[in-house]
């Protein structure tokens, strides 16, 4: 049976695809025409807890939530516990990507390289303005996920899927 024209141009472009692919592979220098990457911040220069809220009525980041952070336990550490709680509010693209540290206090680097210990965290998110300020009377006034930090050398982000009646969270990357 003869291929169709629309079998022949796929073939064509997964064929024009394959030949740029593999030319761009093979390059051992970039090309000076190739597009630059816009500069990202780079894994070692953000902090070591990060979180990032999505609002799942709308199907968009959940900007503008205010987020503390607090440092609840760590096992033989007194040090850091109990201090004012970190603070922050996600960006437009519903991140926390820094902390504001209360004045006096260890901030998070300091707290979280204290002692190779277990440390246990909470992430508290205002979620009772962010609602109110859309006409949304939300069951969860604020939601918490505390977590458990157990190495030191991973960065740990938390995610929340949140709703006016709901909210799931898990472990990022």
């Amino acid at each position: 049976m003869p291929a169709s024209s629309t079998e022949k141009r796929a073939t064509q472009r997964i064929a024009a695809l394959s030949a740029q692919l593999s030319s761009t592979l093979s390059s051992p220098e970039p090309s000076s025409t190739a597009p630059i990457a816009p500069a990202t911040m780079s894994a070692d220069r953000r902090p070591p807890i990060t979180c990032h809220v999505l609002d799942t009525t709308v199907g968009k980041p959940g900007a503008n939530i205010p987020v503390t952070l607090s440092l609840i336990s760590a096992k033989g550490q007194h040090t850091g516990v109990g201090q004012p709680p970190l603070t922050a509010t996600t960006n437009a693209d519903g991140r926390v990507t820094a902390w504001e540290t209360p004045r006096g206090c260890f901030g998070l680097e300091e707290l979280f390289h204290l002692k190779d210990v277990e440390q246990t965290y909470a992430l508290k998110f205002d979620t009772q303005e962010y609602f109110e300020q859309r006409d949304i009377k939300a069951f969860f006034p604020e939601v918490e996920v505390r977590f458990l930090v157990d190495n030191k050398k991973e960065h740990y982000h938390v995610p929340v899927l949140l709703g006016p009646f709901g909210y799931t969270t898990y472990r990022g990357s």
